[in-house]
This record gives structure tokens, C-alpha cells and sequence, in this order.
């Protein structure tokens, strides 16, 4: 790769300052567990799939569009 080139001058800008971080790795981990949390334990427990439940297989946009039209 050019040692010149932009876009290794971005990229190594970056892997450097990961590298070399100290409070910030701690902080990315946090990040991490909350995005884990958000989307994995909150979707399985709040958010079941509710069309999979009540329609039948092959039928999901029909059953999208009756529930749409005939709820008033």
C-alpha cells in the first residue's frame, strides 16, 4: 500500500490512535455493551414478531394490508 496515499494516512491516523488509547477503550466497550443490550435483549423481549405469529406463511402482506385497511 502507498505509504502516501490518503487513505492510509486516514486509516493510520486511526489505528494509531486506537492503539495508543487508554480511558477510550474502556468507554468503546460501554458503547458496545449498551448497542448488545438495545438490540439484542430489547428485540427478543419488546418487540416480538407479531405478523410471523398471526399470519399464515406467504400471506404476510395481505395480512399487513387487512390489519391497515380495517383498523379505523
Amino acid at each position: 500500500m502507498n505509504k502516501h496515499g490518503f487513505l492510509y494516512r486516514v486509516y493510520d491516523l486511526y489505528y494509531d490512535g486506537f492503539r495508543h488509547m487508554t480511558l477510550g477503550k474502556t468507554l468503546w466497550a460501554v458503547i458496545i455493551v449498551k448497542l448488545v443490550v438495545i438490540f439484542l435483549v430489547l428485540k427478543l423481549f419488546f418487540f416480538p414478531n407479531f405478523i410471523k405469529e398471526h399470519a399464515q406463511e406467504g400471506q404476510e402482506a395481505e395480512f399487513v394490508a387487512n390489519q391497515t385497511l380495517n383498523n379505523k
